[in-house]
């Protein structure tokens, strides 16, 4: 097996079995909070900021969708605790995200779940070097890959704005 398929067959998928009611309420909270003064946003490329950071405690329904993941990712690493950080990824119609990866820090993997997509909203693209897998969003999927896997995510080319829930999962450190 070469390095690029093993690099994508470490690419998992699971599906939320709530995610209607979640999705909805999720996507009202973020509404709610995304212009508060405690956000902060990050990574301003073409013309809007790709990152929006809301703490757990300002979105309590995220609490779900953190535990899905994290539960997720547990298992994909065969590890019981993780440290972990998530950002909000707003798209509305005719915005696209650019090639990048996410090995900044000690990151073990990545993740993406879809809150509100509809068809023809931006394909996720994950690469490695010839290789690729092609992901068409859908609500309530949760996509696993190893963070320094290049990805993009296409244009969308829906009339409605995508919401999306990015993550990182990195070693748990004991604080303090």
């Amino acid at each position: 097996m070469t390095a690029e398929a093993t690099r994508l067959a470490q690419v998992r998928f699971a599906w939320l079995t709530d995610s209607t009611r979640v999705n909805r309420l999720l996507g009202a909270a973020f509404e709610r909070e995304k212009h508060a003064t405690h956000v902060r946003r990050t990574h301003q490329l073409h013309g809007r900021f790709e990152n929006t950071y809301i703490d757990a405690d300002w979105i309590p329904e995220i609490k779900s969708v953190l535990r899905f993941a994290l539960d997720n990712a547990r298992a994909a690493l065969a590890r019981k605790r993780l440290r972990h950080g998530f950002w909000f990824n707003e798209m509305a119609p005719g915005d696209r995200t650019s090639l990048h990866a996410h090995e900044e820090l000690d990151e073990l993997l990545s993740a993406v779940y879809y809150a509100r997509c509809s068809d023809d909203s931006g394909d996720l693209i994950l690469h490695d070097d010839n290789a690729r897998i092609v992901v068409t969003p859908r609500e309530g999927m949760l996509v696993l890959f190893p963070p320094d896997l290049p990805h993009e995510v296409t244009e969308n080319r829906s009339d409605t704005t995508r919401l999306s829930v990015a993550f990182n999962f990195g070693p748990w450190r004991r604080s303090g």
